[in-house]
Formats: C-alpha cells, structure tokens, sequence
C-alpha cells in the first residue's frame, strides 16, 4: 500500500528529472537562475527526507517499503547531483567515483549480509552521519556555484572542501562498515 510517507520519498526520486531538465533543459536562463532554481530543489528534496520519517512515525504510517525506499531515493538523488556536479565539471571524477562506489558498495553489503542471515545488519555511525552532513551541506553549495555566500565567500570552494571531506569520510566509514560486515566490531566510530 501506497502511504502519504512513501508519497513524499517518491518526490526525492521525482526530483531527479526536474534537476536534469533544469541544468541541461532547453530553458533560456542564465546559468546562475538555473544554479539557484536547482539548488533549490535539491535542498528540498533532501528536506523529505526528515519530512518523510516524521510523517510515517506521526501518521503510524511506517512500512517495509518505505524502509526501503527511503535509503534508495536518498542515494538516488546524491549520486545523480554527483554525476551532474562531475559533467558540469564542480566535482572530480575520481571523487565522484569515491562516493557513488561506496554507496552502491554498502548497498551490496547490506543485501549480501541480509542474503548470510546477519543478524547485525549495518547500523548508521557517527562517522556515516559525518559523510552524510558534508555531503549534504557540499552539493547545494557546488550546484549555487556563485561569489554570493554570506559577505562574499564562494559557495563552490566551500563545497569543494565539503566535498572533498566527505570522499575522505567516505573511504573511512567504507572500512568501517567492512570490518562490521566481516568481524562484527567497529573499525572507528
């Protein structure tokens, strides 16, 4: 059954072609219109993310589903912001890489653990939601890409550094989540 909470992570997923027609559409704007106007559906996409987890918890509307989709929408949407941060020249190949192969490397981690009958399953850490924040603070501040950042500061060198901390937090909750997987403690948390 379809729920309001699992409406609202679909928008995530809708989100998506709306950021593509916008950054690559044939729309006549100014490349800083479409930079703010996508930085703007991408914060509010990421917005449903809580929004979503509120309402089920709320409505008592959790599912299955819904657990499961809400992982999968979330990377959906930060590794389609990446590939287009990468064509668009803001994000280095190999950072993109970096991230977009941990993502779908726990997701098969995950699915390989539950396939072995793990009971430990791969709980979030604090260095997992280190990455995440980064991240998500790094992608809207790469895709605004202007001088015109609180008094001046460039929204696309703090999110390069953002960036580049989340690859480097990347790599390290990778290993961490490896060595849960194979010895069932905690690397670094």
């Amino acid at each position: 059954m379809i729920t309001l909470p699992t409406l609202v992570t679909f928008t995530r997923i809708f989100a998506i072609p709306v950021l593509l027609l916008i950054i690559y559409g044939p729309m006549d704007m100014p490349e800083t219109k479409k930079n703010m106007l996508a930085t703007i559906i991408f914060v509010l996409a990421s917005l449903t993310d809580w929004f979503d987890g509120w309402l089920a918890r709320r409505l008592n509307q959790t599912s299955a589903f819904g657990a499961f989709l809400d992982p999968v929408a979330d990377k959906l949407m930060v590794c389609a912001v990446l590939v287009i941060l990468v064509d668009l020249e803001r994000v280095g190949a190999v950072i993109g890489i970096i991230i977009v192969g941990r993502e779908i490397a726990v997701s098969a981690l995950r699915e390989w653990m539950l396939k072995v009958g793990s009971k430990r399953g791969l709980k979030v850490n604090m260095l997992g939601k280190l990455k995440t924040c980064s991240q998500m603070v790094a992608l809207p501040c790469l895709l605004y890409d202007s001088d015109i950042l609180f008094s001046g500061i460039n929204s696309g060198v703090v999110g390069t550094w953002l960036v580049g901390l989340a690859a480097i937090l990347t790599v390290i909750s990778f290993f961490n989540y490896i060595t849960i997987a194979v010895t069932g403690t905690n690397y670094k948390d």
